[in-house]
């Protein structure tokens, strides 16, 4: 079936339909992985987002019913160059054209990939509308301009859980083909979900943690009421301006416990430590961009998945020190508080997809949790 991606610079891209039959806006964006589209479509950061995959061939290992980083699909859109219908792979039990359809959610393929990647690195990420219903660019035209787009909403209300719960599965060994055993928990973390994904919970379970998950609006007095001995900040999608409550929130939680921020909560920590965030222009989304340890002065390969960013100069007078940094734009990557106990980074150590350099952050933080708890 054919169907059509609309930008609203006016930009028309014609392909082919796959997934289910639909029509739907968010913002175009594009990922640089070569693998994992599975975990990339579940990852709630993605919410109200149109994904473009630069890699040009994508669904050959198929999907399973394992690697879910969420409780269901959130992309908005899935754009790629050639879809395969006939995977090969042990663990698959779907296409991704079926996996798609089953959860709604509308694929464009047969487009220049290459040619919507360029025009969004020139003109920026902006907002469009794919469709394999409607045909009619004005009908589109009229569709896309009710969008708002992501600045100045909330979007964390759409991708954070209802009520409380306890995480302990570890990390997933696939050659057993389950989770590994994690053995008594050492730590209870307390675990904002701003939108997390799964394996930061097995992360953080791995390594010794009892997980409370809770909503992003949960007060601050009720994460004390549970005596953590330490604070996980997730990541998530949309404007963290715009999530003002939970800068709140933080800003009353610094120095009762430590605390770790990935992503969407490294950006509210560097709000509530008295930073600004900006709207990157189109954004880094991947699993191969270059960090710099500042401390180290090592090279890490990080999986990144972000729109915003904290701004470099807007904490520089403040009693933060600023532990990593982008190489490819010198944007800010991590920053560290020792006399509030508090550190975060903008990339995902816990990959899923992407490589695993980062993933000694974990130990960082349950480290920092024993030297609160001797402190005690």
């Amino acid at each position: 079936m054919k169907a059509i991606l609309l930008l609203e610079d006016g930009r028309v891209f014609e392909g082919r339909g796959f997934g289910a039959k639909g029509t739907t806006c968010g913002e175009v964006v594009f990922n640089t992985s070569m693998a994992g589209y599975q975990e990339i479509l579940t990852d709630p950061s993605y919410n109200e987002q149109i994904i473009t995959m630069t890699y040009p061939q994508i669904g050959n290992y198929g999907t399973n019913d394992n690697d879910w980083e969420s409780d269901r699909v959130q992309v908005a859109g899935f754009i790629v160059k050639e879809n395969c219908d006939y995977p090969s792979n042990w663990r698959s039990n779907r296409s991704l054209s079926d996996y798609l359809k089953k959860n709604k959610i509308v694929g464009l393929e047969g487009i220049d990939t290459r040619a919507l990647v360029k025009h969004i690195r020139e003109k920026g990420a902006m907002r469009g509308v794919i469709s394999s219903a409607e045909l009619n660019v004005q009908k589109l035209q009229a569709k896309l301009d009710k969008y708002p787009g992501l600045v100045g909403r909330d979007i964390v209300k759409n991708a954070t859980i209802s009520k409380p719960f306890v995480w302990k599965e570890g990390l997933w060994d696939v050659e057993a083909d389950k989770p590994e055993d994690t053995g008594k928990p050492k730590y209870k973390v307390v675990a904002y979900d701003f939108g997390m994904k799964h394996n930061i919970l097995r992360n953080l379970a791995s390594r010794g943690c009892e997980v409370h998950v809770v909503p992003a609006d949960t007060p601050a007095g009720r994460i004390m009421q549970r005596k953590p001995h330490g604070i996980f900040l997730s990541n998530g999608p949309g404007d963290p301006a715009a999530v003002a409550y939970a800068v709140e929130n933080i800003k009353k939680l610094l120095g009762k416990a430590p605390i770790f921020g990935i992503c969407l909560g490294h950006q509210l920590l560097s709000l509530a430590l008295g930073g600004t965030t900006y709207k990157l222009k189109f954004g880094h989304r991947g699993a191969n961009h270059p960090v710099k340890n500042l401390r180290t002065k090592e090279i890490e390969i990080t999986s990144q998945n972000h729109g915003f960013c904290a701004d470099l100069e807007s904490l520089k007078e403040t009693d933060v020190e600023l532990t990593h940094m982008n190489l490819n734009d010198n944007t800010l990557e991590g920053i560290y508080s020792k006399k509030l106990g508090a550190f975060s980074v903008q990339y995902h150590p816990e990959a899923s997809p992407g490589p695993h350099d980062a993933s000694y952050l974990f130990e960082e933080f349950t480290r920092l949790m024993d030297e609160w708890k001797k402190k005690k």
